[in-house]
């Protein structure tokens, strides 16, 4: 398992760390993927599932959108239907997209990631 530096997150919560099929969120594992924003955790039925991500409009200015384990780009039509809602998405490699949501997240920004399990 790997697990992300500590640092200072207001009572937001944080990704803490992952592994093979997990991730680790305020101190709780959670497998398969996940949607992480500052209130939670919610189960995520992965890329196809939109509706939870449209949910984020006025909640989070990013989505950052881990991809598994290597980085790939954004689906178009999920993509394109987040910036109608005002959510710009960033997509990377799982890893990556939980390490730069805690970085923004302590920064105080609203936030999210969307995350497939490794």
């Amino acid at each position: 398992m790997t697990t992300m530096t500590p640092t200072e997150f207001l009572g937001a919560v944080p990704v803490d760390g992952y592994g093979p099929g997990f991730f680790r969120v305020g101190g709780k594992v959670y497998h398969g993927a996940v949607i992480v924003t500052a209130e939670g955790v919610l189960p995520w039925a992965g890329l196809d599932d939109h509706a939870p991500l449209l949910a984020l409009a006025g909640k989070a200015d990013v989505l950052f959108l881990g991809m598994g384990a290597e980085p790939a780009f954004a689906p178009k039509a999920l993509a394109a239907a987040l910036d109608a809602v005002g959510v710009m998405v960033e997509a990377m490699s799982s890893p990556s997209a939980a390490r730069s949501y805690n970085v923004t997240l302590s920064e105080g920004r609203r936030v999210a990631c969307a995350l497939i399990a490794l």
